[in-house]
């Protein structure tokens, strides 16, 4: 960014020189607490779930009780009774079969619904996050959790919210059955529960913690990927395909690392918790016998309770293996709250009716780092309709200027005024639509050049828009073009040169009328003389408005009202062009490295 220190070491580094902060998980209940919230406006999908789930438990629990009486019916020679009895354990089996069906249908759908929410949400909350946040995280990290975090709530609750309803009733349930048969074997049979939960909590505290660093080096990875494919060109044209490999294995490394020890803990769950059930079911066998021969339970009962020792360990084993996906969707959930949470732009204010457009800095300073002033008692005065320049050395502070008028950041202390109103006082939609505004970083959509053209007016006539086009000389680019005004560009509008695309972006400031008009390094893409043609053009744009330029090539500026020289975030000079070259300052020096031998 011109105006400041921009340097970057590596790719783990956004913005104005610094890192992006260490993200630390929060609480993980607070967090499974709020996910619930969203689950409030599926109330009616969640019941009938629920009831579903009622119903394939209940049909599971009572199976195998008719497959106990169907045997005592066949041990005691009762065959009557025994097709009907058939007939009933077979319809159960079929009801729990449907449920299931029926579960897995509710819960993709619920799924989707609260998940999409949830992206909404968070969709809405970056793109009214502050300009410093966005530069001061890494692009790559904040589309993982768009994406791989969501993904893995979708996930969780598509593939583990019935079974978690399910298994928690299909454990009472079980337990209900097992107890009215025989509490005594029933009792015995969930000797290993409190052996269960000891293991599951011993296991839980070390997959959190590996889940959630294994989430946090995937949105590192991201974006290293992203920096270097946004980057290609300059990591080619330095040699640097080696070190960029080296950093992206690095952090492949340690990412594949923690996979495999979150991935262990959670995969041992299901032996460890087999292995129990297994001592459960053994348990059962043995006393389960003694008692048939003591003759205080039938040998129906005894088929049934191995049945129920198996349905009673199987929601346990299913919980525990899902803990270590619960885990996953928490720490997504965390990041991606982590961003719901982040303070939005100050929008509120007043509304701007007419502006004159005369603009004000009063003793204003500014730091992107704490105790590092990059703009110092910034004291400045722009009459309407006055046409100012901004020229300097790099990082002298003329960009930040600009990103503190259109509120990008936030002063750290002083004013400014627009017509004499604090612009924090201001609705932030009303001052930035009275800013028209042209950066040397052209970025163009993903969509038709029409489309690019009014994105500032898209209720623009076909008149206007070919008014503007013409008048930013971006006419003769278009008219190249297969379909001209409907042509798609791509994101990277690679079909465009830099330059051409700098054009079009001179449009869509052309045919956004402002009152105020901003232009950094505006030309600074496009041959010498179609700036001076854009430059005619701008003259007549710039009539009645006011007008701030930032500008390198001085040539320029040299008709502006004013010019004012900084340096080291401070003014230095102010004048015309002819008073400052008279007083052999730094303005004159800056002249004179650009047109050394040439006459003044």
């Amino acid at each position: 960014m011109a105006g400041q220190n921009n340097s970057q070491q590596g790719f783990g580094r956004r913005g104005p020189g610094f890192a992006a902060p260490v993200e630390k998980p929060k609480n993980g209940k607070e967090t499974l607490r709020r996910l619930l919230q969203y689950f409030k406006s599926e109330r009616t999908a969640v019941l009938i779930m629920a009831g579903v789930v009622l119903i394939s438990v209940i049909a599971s629990v009572l199976a195998p009780s008719f497959q106990s009486s169907a045997i005592d019916k066949v041990v005691n020679g009762e065959y009557g009774m025994l097709p009907r009895i058939l007939a009933l354990m077979l319809a159960m089996h079929l009801i729990h079969g449907v449920s299931s069906l029926v579960q897995g249908y509710i819960s993709a759908s619920l799924s989707q619904n609260v998940v999409s929410r949830l992206r909404k949400e968070l969709f809405d909350r970056i793109v009214h996050l502050p300009i410093s946040y966005i530069d001061s995280h890494s692009h790559g990290d904040l589309i993982s959790r768009m994406t791989n975090d969501a993904d893995n709530i979708s996930n969780i609750i598509s593939q583990s919210l019935s079974s978690l309803f399910s298994g928690v009733l299909t454990l009472i349930g079980t337990l209900i059955m097992m107890l009215y048969y025989s509490i005594p074997l029933g009792l015995l049979s969930c000797s290993t529960v409190g052996l269960t939960v000891f293991v599951t909590s011993f296991f839980s505290k070390y997959i959190r913690k590996y889940f959630v660093k294994r989430q946090m080096l995937l949105g590192k990875l991201n974006g290293t990927v992203e920096e270097m494919v946004t980057n290609y060109k300059t990591i080619t044209a330095y040699n640097q395909q080696e070190d960029v490999i080296e950093q992206f294995t690095g952090t492949a490394d340690q990412l594949t690392r923690t996979g495999i020890v979150a991935e262990i803990i959670s995969n041992c769950m299901g032996p460890v918790m087999n292995m129990l059930s297994n001592v459960s079911f053994v348990i059962v066998s043995v006393f389960g016998a003694y008692f048939a021969l003591k003759g205080y339970i039938t040998v129906g009962v005894i088929s049934a309770f191995i049945i129920y020792s198996k349905q009673f360990s199987r929601p346990i084993n299913e919980l525990a293996q899902l803990y270590g996906q619960i885990q996953t969707a928490v720490a997504g959930a965390e990041r991606v709250f982590d961003i719901l949470d982040t303070e939005t732009e100050h929008a509120e204010g007043l509304p701007l009716k007419e502006v004159s457009g005369i603009i004000e800095f009063r003793h204003v300073d500014f730091s992107y780092v704490p105790e590092k002033k990059i703009i110092s008692d910034f004291s400045l005065k722009i009459e309407s309709g006055k046409k100012i320049a901004l020229v300097g050395s790099t990082g002298s502070g003329k960009t930040t200027i600009i990103n503190l008028l259109m509120r990008f950041y936030e002063i750290d202390s002083g004013e400014i005024l627009l017509d004499g109103r604090n612009i924090r006082d201001i609705a932030l939609s009303d001052l930035r639509d009275s800013i028209g505004i042209v950066l040397q970083d052209t970025k163009l959509f993903s969509d038709t050049v029409r489309a690019n053209l009014t994105y500032a007016m898209e209720d623009a006539t076909d008149e206007e828009l070919e008014q503007a086009a013409h008048s930013s000389y971006c006419d003769r680019v278009i008219d190249k073009l297969p379909d001209r005004y409907d042509t798609m560009l791509s994101q990277t509008s690679v079909s465009l040169s830099q330059g051409e695309q700098q054009l079009i972006a001179i449009g869509r400031a052309f045919l956004s009328y402002p009152r105020i008009l901003i232009l950094d390094e505006a030309t600074s893409s496009v041959d010498t003389r179609t700036e001076q043609n854009i430059q005619d053009a701008m003259n007549d744009l710039m009539k009645d408005r006011t007008s701030l330029i930032i500008a390198h090539r001085l040539s320029t500026i040299q008709d502006a009202d004013q010019i004012i020289v900084m340096d080291q975030g401070r003014i230095v000079e102010s004048g015309t062009h002819q008073e400052l070259l008279q007083e052999n300052g730094k303005y004159y020096d800056l002249y004179m490295t650009q047109f050394a031998g040439q006459e003044i």
